[in-house]
């Protein structure tokens, strides 16, 4: 028996097959292929500009209908207005709450508010006291002088 001298074999160092590899060398390019690419490419440049035209006229026509519920409700509030002025009693009560109007016979009061008016811009907080003060005004009698003034005051003839 004669032995064979034995080979040893080297790793080969061929590149690795990665999954992406294999896909494109898989990918065979045909006449058909290629017409429907070129046919799916004018597709896309031929329908982009529409779509775009599309979508904006969506926008145009969501913002026309917002204004228009807008209009509409401003619509509503001046109809609303225009049939509380057709009402009787609210002229009437507009016109003594704003012209100061009184039907005759009423005793109108005109409340004037003599207080001073506030600095703006002064924010200086008042000083609380903790101290306890006692009044000097007998309020119960003031309120007791106060009824029997009202109540024995001469009355007005009845007419």
């Amino acid at each position: 028996m004669a032995t064979r001298p034995t080979v040893r074999e080297l790793p080969t160092t061929e590149p690795a097959e990665t999954p992406v590899g294999g896909w494109l060398r898989g990918i065979h390019f045909s006449g058909f292929s290629l017409v429907m690419m070129v046919i799916l490419v004018l597709a896309v440049v031929v329908l982009a500009p529409s779509l775009r035209t599309f979508a904006e006229q969506r926008q145009q026509i969501s913002a026309l209908n917002e204004a228009v519920s807008e209009q509409q409700a401003k619509v509503d509030k001046f109809t609303a207005e225009r049939e509380r002025w057709n009402d009787r009693t609210y002229v009437t009560t507009q016109a003594r709450d704003r012209l100061s109007y009184v039907k005759p016979g009423d005793i109108s009061f005109l409340v004037i508010n003599d207080l001073p008016v506030p600095v703006v811009g002064t924010d200086v907080p008042a000083t609380v006291s903790t101290d306890i003060q006692d009044t000097k005004i007998d309020w119960l009698g003031s309120l007791f002088a106060s009824a029997m003034t009202a109540g024995l005051a001469p009355q007005k003839a009845a007419q």
